[in-house]
């Protein structure tokens, strides 16, 4: 057997399974948009249908429409593979609004083979710039990764670089698949979100400032070192100075508990009230769940919105650094939790700024780390955000 299983890995057999990510690409800053198993942080546009199956998002000859993700994004690798037959035609669709046609409202990267002279073929950018000629292969597994930052467009076909472009009509939607009357099949698809930037500098609370509870009897005590905050006791928060609205915040994440009955109580609050205490929306930090069931969070679970929408899994354990990715534009957050997503949430409340009034809160405010009670015990790293269009 151990011959067997070096033989495997000798030869390549042994893949990295469809619609996970690797630890690496988790520290690396990498989200699933598919988890492999529902649809999820997606919605059906017009009267095409959609279905998983066999780890894979299937449109099949249904009526045109899209898929189109919950969240949206501005600078990113996107990575997913996808199979159809020879004549099939569809596409991916980025930069889009949310309503209007989305390959006018933002782009549209081909997938056509049956012409091979049309201006734009597989892999270009609809309406705007032709790609070299290339062609998908027919009934097998073919991959695409497209770079876009800024005005830079970079997209390969299994592999190889077939566009390079600068155009820069739409700077923020969403990611959509297409259904143009053929059966298409995607998976593993993944995003890494570009150019976020330090709101920690791993040596001090320079850029934070504390905010500590009406007359708490142990005010938290919060430090920097070894590239990270730490926290004990409570209640009390730790508060940016600069305020944010629309962002992609990645924050790596260390419950410390002291035995298995302790499950630390914490959250990160965003567009809060500066000098305020708890205000604005909270994503929950509690790695608590009933009967060894993870989609049973208890007080709704790492991830959540607190109030408004539990977590549908409780990813990560006590004691260990996990990563939480957020993606909050308008009304719609999006969290992710090692890359697995957790929550897809649109606020309907009214405009206003007092969320546990249950109004929408959209404009700028603070992002704050929270220290819950005096049993509290965190440490927080690797804090990055990127603004997002407005």
């Amino acid at each position: 057997m151990r011959w067997l299983c070096l033989l495997l890995v000798a030869g390549g057999l042994w893949a990295q399974s469809a619609n996970t990510l690797t630890p690496k690409e988790v520290e690396d800053g990498w989200v699933l948009l598919f988890d492999g198993e529902t649809l999820f942080g997606w919605k059906p546009v017009g009267p095409s249908k959609w279905d998983v199956k066999d780890g894979a998002i299937v449109t099949e000859p249904s009526g045109q429409g899209w898929l189109r993700s919950g969240s949206q994004f501005a600078d990113y690798i996107l990575k997913l593979e996808f199979r159809a037959e020879e004549k099939a035609n569809s596409g991916l669709f980025l930069r889009s609004a949310t309503e209007g046609q989305p390959h006018e409202t933002g782009y549209e990267v081909q997938i056509w083979n049956v012409n091979p002279n049309a201006k734009y073929r597989t892999g270009s950018l609809v309406n705007h710039v032709s790609a070299k000629k290339a062609a998908f292969k027919g009934a097998e597994w073919n991959s695409y990764e497209i770079q876009v930052n800024g005005d830079k467009w970079n997209v390969k076909l299994n592999g190889k670089s077939i566009l390079k472009a600068t155009e820069g009509k739409s700077k923020v939607g969403h990611i959509g698949l297409q259904s143009n009357g053929f059966k298409m099949e995607f998976r593993n698809i993944k995003l890494k979100p570009l150019n976020l930037q330090p709101i920690f500098d791993g040596k001090s609370l320079t850029g934070w400032h504390k905010v500590d509870a009406p007359k708490a009897q142990q005010p938290p005590e919060w430090s920097a070192k070894n590239g990270m905050i730490h926290v004990e006791k409570g209640p009390g928060e730790l508060e940016t100075d600069g305020q944010y609205d629309d962002a992609i915040l990645q924050i790596a994440i260390r419950t410390n508990a002291n035995g298995p009955a302790h499950h630390p109580n914490s959250g990160v609050f965003l567009r809060g009230d500066a000098n305020k205490f708890w205000t604005g929306y909270e994503s929950q930090i509690r790695n608590e769940y009933k009967d060894g069931d993870r989609t049973k969070p208890v007080d709704f679970g790492t991830g959540a919105i607190y109030h408004y929408q539990p977590t549908r899994k409780v990813v990560p354990n006590d004691n260990e650094f996990f990563v939480k990715t957020i993606v909050m534009r308008g009304r719609h957050f999006g969290i992710w939790i090692n890359g697995y997503p957790v929550t897809d949430w649109e606020d309907p409340h009214p405009e206003g700024n007092v969320v546990r009034n249950k109004q929408a809160k959209l404009g700028a405010g603070t992002i704050s780390l929270q220290a819950h009670d005096p049993t509290t015990n965190l440490d927080f790293k690797n804090i990055r955000l990127a603004k997002l269009p407005r």
